[in-house]
């Protein structure tokens, strides 16, 4: 999926890679909360959070080109 406006694209589908990956050290950091293993929970919820930060990055990009989205599915 990519954005595009004259002459300049914004590739949206590292922003949903990104979102992916949060998801699952979101979940990974779910587990380990469960079993009582604090620090790794930790560090899976900073990268959680790392990587819905920079989908929101690309995000803003495109929203910022002020292009339309194009997907390809």
């Amino acid at each position: 999926m990519s954005i595009s406006a004259a002459g300049s694209a914004v590739d949206v589908t590292e922003a949903a890679r990104q979102l992916e990956q949060a998801t699952h050290d979101a979940r990974v950091a779910y587990d380990c909360i469960e079993l009582g293993e604090l620090d790794r929970a930790h560090t899976h919820a900073i990268t959680a959070r790392a990587a819905v930060d920079a989908a929101e990055t690309v995000l803003r990009a495109a929203l910022a080109s002020g292009a339309s989205v194009t997907a390809e599915l």
